[in-house]
């Protein structure tokens, strides 16, 4: 299996490769996990992980300015190859972003990056351990996790009017807050799985071996 972990200098990369070596080995998957900003390794990859952190318009910016790149990880996922996208990777899949300037997203799910309202004496960034709440049994990357597991949150925008049914998890901040999304072959987790610790190994062990449509 070939693990395509898309580089536009942004987000966790080598993080994020470690814990798809590590879940891979404890699957004892045979996996080629390659930090890329090519288009043709992306292309060909099993599946595509894009990370992200800092503001969604500098991550857009980021990834169109690679040659080739963003069309690449399009063209890929509309034929099917499986996608998870990290913190802002998985904002960048709402229709678009509010964050200092409006900036379209992939839009494959509903809904734009807003900045979160919280009130005193809550500061954002929201920024530590925070529990996901979830249906068990709602999706294959939940397979193994129990709703009130803990997961690593740095964010200060979310997911606003979204499809529930593209909702698979959320966490409370102080109201629910969109954690994790998914439609088709395509999923997001808003938090950092890659500093998730076993929650976020289960997250990636599940996806390395998640068949959507099957």
């Amino acid at each position: 299996m070939k693990v395509a972990v898309v580089d536009y200098n942004s987000g966790n990369l080598a993080s994020a490769s470690r814990g798809l070596q590590l879940a891979a080995s404890r699957l004892g998957l045979a996996a080629e996990v390659t930090i890329t900003a090519d288009p043709a390794a992306v292309a060909a990859a099993d599946r595509i992980v894009l990370p992200g952190q800092g503001a969604f318009a500098d991550c857009a910016r980021g990834l169109s300015a690679i040659d080739g790149l963003r069309a690449a990880v399009e063209r890929a996922t509309d034929a099917g190859t499986p996608f998870l996208g990290i913190c802002v990777g998985m904002q960048l899949m709402a229709e678009r972003g509010l964050e200092h300037e409006v900036t379209p997203g992939f839009g494959w799910i509903r809904g734009e990056i807003a900045a979160m309202q919280v009130p005193q004496p809550l500061r954002l960034p929201q920024m530590g351990w925070n529990e996901l709440e979830f249906t068990p049994g709602a999706h294959p990357l939940l397979e193994g996790l129990r709703p009130g597991d803990h997961a690593y949150f740095v964010h200060s925008y979310a997911l606003a009017g979204g499809d529930t049914a593209e909702c698979i998890a959320t966490t409370d901040y102080p109201g629910p807050v969109v954690a994790m999304v998914a439609r088709g072959n395509r999923a997001g987790t808003q938090f950092h799985v890659e500093k998730s610790q076993e929650v976020g190994l289960r997250i990636l062990a599940n996806f390395l071996r998640w068949s959507p449509g099957r």
